[in-house]
């Protein structure tokens, strides 16, 4: 009477077996394809041999969990799996293993009291307020997306997690914004993407922050629109040129990476070398004349090198306009300096 009862109690329990479902048990055969596996009950249940990691292992008495993908193949079977077991088994330890604050990662499968998901038995639950910083219009469009996000309340009696995606942004960008200021100074030299042109200059990312480069800092040329050198989505180098922290803004320049052309123009000369009729007076000192050579290169003619008469004034000697020989006396590459002297000094 007592074995008629338990089989008639193993029938109702099998019968209640569903998708999804987990249960111990032990390999009863070995097949090519798979084992049987007995989870109680009259019937057993089938696992292919694709479900595990190495099937040559697999040998008859070995005890684990599996859970149920479906009630009947078409041998009658119930379809068991081990891997999705093992999955469950981990995704559960995770869950138990969060803390309040701590990080992690999910897929969104569905929207309910917020955005949800499952981390094994567990239910996770964004609400929707705290999924994004911005306004989401569609909630049912983020089904499927992984996300990040921190543990803000554990309920672990009703197996539930709720956590904030806000919140991760928000401390992400808190960080990054902290290792920004700690790490920028100016001469340093960083990479930013140009965000946004403006008449007067430009917006460039520089690791998510905005960086501001005025027009006049773009080239040595006058330009007359930042255009002419730059569109959005560039990527260069740039130099920091101002830093302030208190007002958290900073300046760069692409100019400040150029080689100042009016030095490019001063290395080409040689000293000692005399530029015949190549000097042209553009404007007269008091004490000497400004001379440009054929190259664009600038430079003082003092009078001493113009004339051996002390008396003498410097505009008895050249006017602006005048073609010259001169000689060049020195130069400061560094500063872009150059001395002439006349090839032939006047009287």
């Amino acid at each position: 009477m007592n074995e008629k009862f338990n089989l008639e109690m193993i029938d109702k329990t099998f019968t209640s077996y569903r998708k999804g479902q987990s249960f111990d048990g032990v390999v009863v055969l070995r097949r090519d394809d798979g084992v049987i596996f007995n989870i109680g009950g009259k019937n057993d249940a089938f696992i292919p041999a694709s479900d595990f990691e190495n099937y040559d292992d697999v040998k008859i008495g070995d005890r684990f969990s599996v859970v149920i993908t479906n009630q009947k193949n078409e041998e009658g079977l119930i379809e068991a799996s081990k891997s999705l077991a093992d999955a469950l088994r981990l995704a559960n330890q995770n869950a138990l293993s969060l803390r309040l604050g701590s990080k992690f990662s999910f897929v969104a499968t569905g929207v309910g009291s917020g955005l949800m998901s499952k981390m094994g038995d567990y239910t996770i639950i964004i609400p929707f307020s705290e999924v994004s910083d911005r306004y989401v219009k569609d909630f049912h469009k983020l089904i499927g997306k992984q996300f990040e996000a921190v543990v803000t309340e554990i309920d672990k009696e009703n197996k539930t997690i709720i956590g904030s995606v806000k919140l991760l942004q928000e401390q992400i960008k808190v960080a990054i914004e902290k290792n920004f200021w700690n790490s920028i100074f100016i001469n340093k030299i960083v990479k930013g993407k140009v965000e946004r042109i403006m008449p007067y200059g430009a917006f460039v990312s520089v690791d998510g922050f905005d960086c501001f480069l005025h027009i006049s800092n773009i080239s040595y040329e006058k330009l007359e629109k930042v255009e002419d050198v730059l569109k959005v989505g560039d990527e260069r180098q740039f130099k920091v040129i101002k830093v302030d922290r208190e007002n958290k803004k900073v300046e760069l320049s692409l100019k400040a990476l150029l080689e100042d052309p009016k030095i490019t123009r001063v290395k080409e000369l040689v000293v000692g070398q005399t530029y015949m009729y190549m000097g042209e007076v553009v404007k007269l000192l008091q004490f000497g004349a400004i001379i440009k050579v054929e190259n664009g290169a600038t430079g003082l003619l003092h009078i001493s090198n113009a004339t051996e008469n002390k008396t003498k004034k410097i505009y008895e000697i050249v006017k602006v306009g005048d073609r010259v020989d001169v000689e060049v006396l020195s130069k400061d590459e560094d500063e872009g300096k150059v001395s002439f002297k006349l090839a032939e000094m006047k009287d």
